[in-house]
């Protein structure tokens, strides 16, 4: 977890419970996301828990997402891709993807639907 002071107030992380004046457009992000396939996994990257928080500065949105592995080929695609579902959302002016390598992605962060599909459950 970061230090608090090192971010602006205004891009304060979201509340883990899902609450906050951003809930909604964060729901219906997640559920867009989960249109998006990681190309060399046949999963949603919200299942694959390659999301890792979302930091509001007004109507604008910066998405913190990992990838399974730093040398993805497709990394910059992929970052694109979701930079465009999030900015179809209503109310969401504008979309920054920053891919982040810490804490490493592994398979626990699944869901466990996708821990089910893979067989880690």
């Amino acid at each position: 977890m970061s230090d608090a002071s090192a971010s602006p107030p205004h891009a304060a992380p979201t509340p883990a419970d899902g609450s906050g004046p951003y809930a909604e457009r964060e729901r219906l992000i997640t559920e867009g996301l989960k249109q998006v396939y990681d190309p060399e996994i046949p999963m949603n990257i919200v299942d694959l828990g390659l999301i890792y928080g979302f930091e509001w500065a007004g109507d604008d949105v910066k998405l913190k997402m990992t990838l399974t592995a730093p040398g993805c080929p497709v990394a910059g695609i992929l970052a694109e891709e979701v930079k465009t579902v999030i900015e179809r959302v209503p109310n969401v002016h504008g979309a920054t993807v920053e891919l982040v390598w810490e804490p490493p992605w592994s398979p626990e962060r699944m869901s466990d639907f996708a821990k089910k599909q893979f067989g880690y459950m």
